[in-house]
């Protein structure tokens, strides 16, 4: 089988290593804008080669779209039009699905499409940032599978059991507002932490010489890169923003609690926050 992936960072370098460590991928064609990452790609032995987008689309019997969101919308539609009436099969490892799904959704080659979302990930991004086993045991998100071939959607289940995933279907809708609450708001909290932290950091030197563990993990996801989440921040907006209201609520709840120095009222709180254990354990 000869693969494309688009985009030749952390998900699509990661998804190379083990697609063809374990058999799934026999050729692999590289697509990528920046020049750094196509010769990383092809040194590190993530790619065989690289090539233009349609090229690679015309050459490929699966396409992987490993972009940021907003572009994996813009070229879809085109690889559709490339690929409709064949047996090539195309899928994106976008975090947001419902743009896309409208997109899509009248296309005429819209069967050959299988839109996935990989809950694995790292602070990370680039070639360099490519690791083995980084989906291995996560969960797979199958979005409108109902809307994919038979042939499409096996092919792309076979690839995510190569992969070690374990498949879960949703439609876009459900999946984007579970995603907010799970995933983008947790990446939003991280950055704003950072922000204010480095903003104290002008004024009082030396307060990150302080930091422990407990800190390092709370802002470890402000590492991520702003072209990845800038624009799954804005196709997910309607979400995020009401997760993020929520949050805000919490926080003053916490806050309230702290002025009128209210123990029991922060013990409470933090005894229904414990719950979460029932669920991550």
């Amino acid at each position: 089988m000869t693969t494309a992936v688009v985009g030749i960072g952390l998900i699509g370098g990661s998804l190379m290593i083990d697609l063809r460590k374990r058999g799934f991928a026999d050729k692999i064609i590289g697509v990528d804008t920046n020049i750094q990452h196509q010769n990383i790609a092809r040194l590190c032995g993530l790619v065989d080669e690289t090539d233009t987008l349609e090229n690679a689309v015309d050459r490929s019997d699966l396409i992987i779209l490993c972009t940021p969101v907003d572009t994996n919308c813009m070229m879809l539609p085109g690889i559709l039009d490339r690929i409709k009436g064949t047996s090539r099969v195309v899928t994106d490892m976008g975090s947001t699905k419902a743009s896309i799904a409208v997109i899509s959704e009248h296309h005429p080659g819209r069967g050959r499409y299988v839109a996935v979302h990989p809950m694995a990930g790292t602070e990370y991004s680039g070639p360099l940032a490519a690791i083995g086993r980084l989906f291995d045991y996560k969960p797979a998100i199958i979005c409108d599978p109902e809307l994919s071939d038979r042939d499409a959607l096996e092919l792309i289940e076979r690839m995510l059991g190569v992969l070690n995933m374990r498949i879960v279907n949703m439609n876009s809708s459900d999946h984007d507002i579970h995603v907010a609450y799970v995933s983008h708001i947790s990446h939003i909290t991280s950055f704003s932490l950072a922000l204010s932290v480095l903003e104290k950091e002008e004024k009082e030197q030396n307060i990150l010489t302080l930091a422990g563990g407990g800190f390092e993990s709370t802002v470890r996801l402000a590492k991520s890169s702003g072209e990845t989440w800038a624009p799954i921040f804005l196709e997910n907006s309607r979400y995020i923003v009401e997760v993020m209201d929520t949050y805000i609520e919490k926080m003053n709840l916490f806050r309230e609690m702290i002025v009128e120095r209210n123990l029991e009222g922060l013990k409470s709180l933090m005894n229904e926050a414990n719950k979460i254990r029932k669920i991550l354990n």
